[in-house]
């Protein structure tokens, strides 16, 4: 051995150093089975399987404890094939999912929108190729307005409205909505619940700003929801949200708790108002009949006069026309049955007559009740004997009782009976 020999000088250590076994053989790199060799034996000696003896890697096959087994590169480079293989059907099988009846779902490829596919069992490339997305269409999905879980947790900032007359009213309503297109749903909206509230507000200030407060308290309820309703599907369609508002419900609407004490006092006075107006309408359906029934009559009471004293006045005059003919052909008879007649019609109305005597110019005085009193008794068929009654006179001037057999006595008696 020569002394530029790297060995010279070692002689006498190289049973003690078997670790540097092939050092000076080779001064190339190191081979990879020794690497593996190398790795296998550090393997062993992690787990408490080092060899006793301390010998060199040349001795590590031959030791006297038990072994791991030895793997060459060979074999190692085909159980990573096999997990490479594994790893590729498990990432193959992450692309299998399954829709519901009720859902769709919406695959998107490096988040570009490819298709949208039905219920059942799909299968599309695996993560981060494509991914989707579920979406359920029947679900009901609710927002609330003006209030938070209970009508107590109020939101002033989205109730409060003011009304067409200058009223500041506190309403509170629920949305109920569901979907009709997955795309939209999912591209055109970042918050949905966020822009269904704020479509239903909209278009409820935008009511409410139109009617009155009373409408809007108390029978406009149905109306305004079915109309705020159409108003906000008209929105959503406008920005096509995918969103289907199925229902509006008005869960509260009443005047801000500030001014309650003072509402309620002029809703008193509404309602008197209204309980007087109710009262003077009764009295009035109660009066204004009457007063026209009793017009009625009056009028047909005026028409009743009116027609007889027409009907009169035609009598009259058809009278006095056949009188003035019949006077017309006798004057003298005509005026004195005319003057019998008037002197008829002036004594009937009274009981006693005074005459005046041709002779002596004495009025007698003829008692006619008297006389008709005694000639009604003289013809009753009587057979008491009724005393014969004087006929009293009055004289006059100091003459003589009246004769009840004077001839004149007798002439006025002729008259008075016709």
């Amino acid at each position: 051995m020569s002394i530029n020999d790297p060995r010279w000088g070692n002689q006498g250590n190289d049973d003690d150093k078997r670790g540097d076994k092939g050092r000076g053989d080779n001064q190339g790199p190191p081979d990879l089975e020794d690497v593996w060799r190398d790795f296998n034996q550090r393997l062993s000696g992690i787990f408490g399987n080092r060899n006793r003896g301390g010998g060199g890697g040349g001795g590590s096959g031959r030791g006297g404890g038990p072994q791991l087994p030895q793997f060459t590169f060979r074999q190692f480079g085909g159980g990573i094939g096999a997990l490479i293989a594994l790893l590729a059907a498990v990432w193959l099988g992450s692309g299998f999912y399954t829709v519901d009846a009720n859902e769709r779902g919406v695959v998107l490829r490096f988040g570009k929108l490819i298709e949208t596919t039905e219920p059942g069992l799909r299968w599309r490339f695996p993560a981060p190729i494509e991914r989707h997305e579920i979406v359920d269409l029947t679900g009901v999905r609710t927002v609330e307005v003006g209030y938070r879980g209970a009508e107590r947790n109020k939101v002033l900032r989205e109730a409060l409205m003011l009304t067409e007359d200058a009223n500041i009213i506190n309403i509170q309503f629920a949305v109920q909505y569901i979907l009709k297109s997955p795309e939209d749903y999912l591209f055109n909206n970042r918050h949905p619940d966020d822009t269904v509230i704020q479509a239903a507000e909209t278009a409820m200030r935008e009511i409410v700003g139109k009617n009155r407060m009373d409408f809007v308290l108390y029978e406009g309820r149905e109306e305004m929801a079915a109309t705020s309703q159409q108003m906000m599907q008209a929105i959503l369609d406008r920005y096509q949200t995918g969103i289907q508002i199925s229902r509006v419900t008005m869960q509260n609407a009443q005047p801000p708790e500030q001014v309650q004490a003072a509402f309620d006092d002029a809703v008193k006075a509404g309602q008197d108002r209204e309980r007087l107006r109710n009262e003077g309408e009764a009295y009035r359906n109660d009066i204004v009949p009457r007063a026209r029934g009793t017009a009625a009559r009056l009028l047909e009471e005026a028409n009743a006069y009116r027609e007889r004293v027409v009907a009169n006045a035609e009598g009259e005059a058809s009278r006095f026309v056949q009188v003035y003919e019949e006077f017309s052909r006798a004057p003298e008879v005509t005026r004195e049955r005319m003057y019998l007649d008037t002197v008829q019609q002036v004594l009937s109305s009274t009981s006693k007559v005074m005459i005046d005597a041709s002779n002596g110019g004495n009025l007698l005085l003829m008692p006619l009740d008297r006389l008709l009193a005694g000639g009604a008794s003289g013809a009753a068929e009587d057979k008491t004997p009724q005393p014969q009654s004087s006929i009293p006179s009055m004289p006059l001037r100091g003459e003589l009782p009246i004769d009840p057999r004077d001839r004149d006595m007798m002439r006025s008696r002729d008259f008075g009976g016709r």
